[in-house]
């Protein structure tokens, strides 16, 4: 392919989400990444699609709602293309409630949920599953079991992605090293996770972002078909090649972000406290990878400011995956369509603000 419409560089989630939709809508595309794809936290463990807490509304929780209801279209597609499973599945997810205090604040969360989730999904309290079976500790008796949450296996999510784009007629080039740069003509978006961010703060010469590692590890249990849960902190994820993903730290101060320590073992004894069903499990994994985040928290989307026809797909940190559907999208309208229907607070210039 000579010529593109559209150079992606970084083979993580999110570029690969924005070529997909590019390649959807017709544009030849070229994707660049350094190493391979899902090398980075793109090629993770845990793969939580899980909405946040329905109140305090505001545009980041609008936006990561709409993703989550694109999500099984958008997966389903990928699937299509590229004849490869992605572990998508919207099985919901439990969480239990400590007291009669937090009792009170998920009934009243039920609420909101009804009206914001607009009838598309539930927020509900029910007695947690008896039996001792799959389900979370919980000292009241009660959990929280929503409908919106979903998983997704992360590298067979990446890999899917890969081969769709490339039966799409795209190109896909791994290993071009750190140093790759696009060629000249056609616009590219920049979607090169943590070192992305400190380059982007470089060239504008303030600090926008930057990384965060997380540690996270895999138990060979099979509860493919059950929901997940959010105990103690934790996300435990079934997927559904028989494993669960627990997950995951989140360290501001690290030497070697590839390096697992102690803190994945405390993450092992939280969760057995909290889920007794994965007692005995045995560790097949242990995974350590610095995701990208945004000072502002919020993905950081947009023109790249001084330089026309660049853009910026970054900042997913732990919800890039749930995000992804709805910032390809919005990507695609600004990048091929000239549409700016990017929320406020995601645009790389509103992430400036107050940025030092």
């Amino acid at each position: 392919m000579a010529r593109v419409d559209l150079t992606v560089m970084g083979g993580g989630i999110f570029g690969l989400a924005c070529a997909w939709e590019a390649v959807r809508r017709g544009a030849r595309v070229r994707v660049i990444e350094a190493d391979r794809i899902g090398s980075g936290s793109s090629g993770g463990l845990v793969g939580a699609l899980s909405p946040h807490v329905p109140e305090n509304w505001n545009p980041k929780k609008q936006f990561q709602l709409e993703s989550l209801l694109m999500a099984k279209e958008f997966w389903d597609g990928v699937e299509g293309a590229s004849g490869l499973a992605t572990g998508y599945a919207r099985l919901g997810r439990l969480q239990p409630l400590e007291d009669a205090a937090a009792v009170a604040r998920a009934r009243g969360r039920a609420e909101e949920a009804a009206l914001l989730w607009q009838g598309q999904a539930d927020w509900t309290v029910e007695p947690a599953p008896a039996g001792g079976g799959w389900a979370p500790v919980s000292p009241s008796g009660l959990v929280v079991r929503d409908t919106l949450s979903a998983r997704l296996h992360p590298r067979l999510a990446a890999r899917a992605l890969c081969a769709a784009i490339r039966a799409g007629g795209a190109e896909v080039v791994e290993g071009a090293g750190a140093d790759a740069s696009p060629p000249t003509g056609g616009a590219v978006i920049w979607a090169t996770g943590h070192a992305g961010l400190l380059a982007l703060g470089a060239d504008l010469g303030r600090a926008v972002g930057g990384g965060v590692k997380g540690q996270a590890l895999l138990l060979r249990h099979d509860a493919r078909d059950q929901p997940q849960l959010f105990a103690g902190g934790l996300h435990v994820v079934p997927h559904v090649d028989g494993t669960v993903a627990i997950g995951s730290t989140s360290e501001n101060e690290w030497t070697d972000g590839a390096a697992v320590d102690a803190q994945c073992d405390a993450l092992l004894a939280r969760a057995l406290e909290a889920c007794p069903a994965l007692r005995g499990a045995q560790v097949t994994e242990r995974w350590a990878g610095v995701r990208p985040r945004a000072r502002s928290r919020a993905p950081m989307l947009g023109h790249w400011p001084g330089r026309p026809g660049h853009f910026v797909a970054n900042g997913g940190f732990k919800i890039g995956f749930g995000m992804a559907p709805k910032v390809a999208e919005v990507m695609a309208d600004l990048v091929l369509e000239g549409r700016d229907a990017l929320p406020e607070g995601f645009r790389v210039t509103d992430s400036l603000r107050g940025a030092a």
